[in-house]
């Protein structure tokens, strides 16, 4: 049985957005008076006459904005508390009740796609799939994979070290995996587990108790082991790395994706761009952990760190933006914070403008998870993840900020599961 929340396709799985203007992300700009034709999960057409479709259900748009759903490329579905070992020590049934209503924020916010960035796995992918709870699609990459001492060991310092400590709950964002062959062993057994791409830690990190961010994490042997082990499944590897040195030591050894990369320099974004790496930047986390983290109860051995990437996160954006590195939409929030999620956009388009901050979260980010062509646009053949909003983004960014005020109407794979347009006079000009 499909979740209360989530409505029952139209009979015939048919729905017409009539005299709508689609955003084209891609080109920054609106294509006016359009009818997007739905059928089933997809979009048919997209055409400037009502096209013939018996029977569908219409949804007058004169004036409003189509866009497509949009992706964040970096999220903890499961980080229901700031405290990330904390986090790791809760009960499993509980550490997933939690994030029920984080998953249903992120899709009220018109997230319809997500990659997890460590804690999701198979089985919170498919529960938003199969309409068990409502939530976006999930992208999971199982546990990340830390050494030990690094970004990922929650472990207090202690006489006694437990062996892999992290390992068995659902609540660990990540996994302890020392040497070559425990690294291959760690990869595969994601992957077995339904990964579709694998986290490693190459460098220090904020809310870890032991690593200051100029660690680096793993040696180049190891990240190599985990490049071809992902490879040979046909996935890639996405790396946390802050430092410049962390971040082309990780690219050259054939990591995909660098999330957060606050203290890139020119050199490192060189590299990134020609290697083709794509950069995930995740503002928005060191803004609500500075405002909020101390009051939130985030460690203090980590508030110290904060400072230390908060205040060159928008010049990495520069830096990126000159070597020509693609950038894909981020957020890391955790815990309360998760609901400043779309505070993203602001930070992107202050930088970068509103047209890229967009292309962060449906273009670039599409990109990034291979799935050009069906997601993050509005075509013929792509998966109907859709947005009605109430304006024009482009214009306005704070549309797509706050908790979805703006959108009207959210399509998820087909399914309408909001809309506020039930009510509204019937368009006059309407066919």
């Amino acid at each position: 049985m499909a979740h209360p929340s989530m409505p029952q396709r139209h009979a015939l799985d048919l729905t017409v957005f009539a005299h709508v203007d689609i955003l084209d992300a891609a080109a920054g700009s609106l294509l006016k008076d359009r009818f997007v034709l739905v059928e089933g999960n997809a979009i048919r057409s997209v055409t400037p006459q009502m096209p013939v479709a018996t029977g569908a259900r219409t949804v007058q748009a004169r004036g409003k904005v189509l866009m497509p759903g949009l992706i964040d490329c970096h999220v903890h579905c499961l980080a229901s508390m700031l405290h990330l070992g904390r986090l790791a020590r809760l009960p499993n049934v509980l550490a997933v009740l939690r994030a029920v209503p984080l998953l249903q924020g992120m899709l009220a916010r018109g997230f319809t796609t997500v990659r997890d960035a460590g804690g999701a796995d198979f089985s919170l992918a498919e529960a938003t799939r199969t309409g068990v709870i409502a939530g976006p699609r999930v992208f999971p990459s199982g546990r990340a994979l830390s050494q030990t001492g690094g970004h990922g060991d929650f472990r207090e310092r202690s006489d006694v070290l437990e062996p892999c400590a992290c390992a068995g709950k659902v609540g660990a964002i990540a996994r302890v995996v020392d040497g070559v062959d425990a690294i291959r062993l760690a990869v595969r057994e994601e992957i077995q587990m339904g990964a579709t791409q694998i986290k490693i830690m190459a460098s220090g990190g904020v809310a870890s108790p032991n690593d200051p961010v100029h660690f680096l994490g793993y040696s180049e042997a190891e990240i190599r082991a985990a490049v071809e082990e992902a490879s040979n499944a046909g996935t890639y590897v996405m790396a946390h790395a802050y430092t410049a040195r962390a971040i082309a030591r990780a690219v050259r050894c054939g990591v995909r994706t660098i999330e957060h990369g606050n203290l890139v320099d020119a050199e490192a974004a060189q590299v990134m761009a020609d290697h083709g790496a794509i950069a995930v930047p995740t503002l928005a986390t060191y803004e609500a952990l500075a405002n909020e983290g101390a009051a939130l109860g985030f460690p203090p051995e980590a508030l110290a760190k904060i400072e230390a990437v908060r205040g060159d996160g928008r010049r990495s954006l520069e830096i990126f933006a000159r070597a020509g590195v693609r950038m894909a939409y981020g957020s890391d929030l955790l815990g309360e914070t998760q609901r400043l999620q779309s505070d993203e956009f602001g930070l992107r388009a202050g930088v970068l403008g509103a047209a890229e901050a967009i292309r962060a979260a449906t273009t670039h980010a599409a990109f990034l998870l291979n799935m050009e062509g069906r997601l993050g646009t509005v075509a013929a053949g792509a998966t109907a993840d859709l947005l009605l909003i109430d304006g024009n983004p482009l214009d306005n960014i704070d549309l797509l900020r706050g908790q979805g005020e703006s959108i009207l109407v959210t399509m998820k794979d087909g399914r309408i599961l909001k809309d506020l347009t039930q009510g509204e006079p019937d368009d006059p000009d309407a066919p």
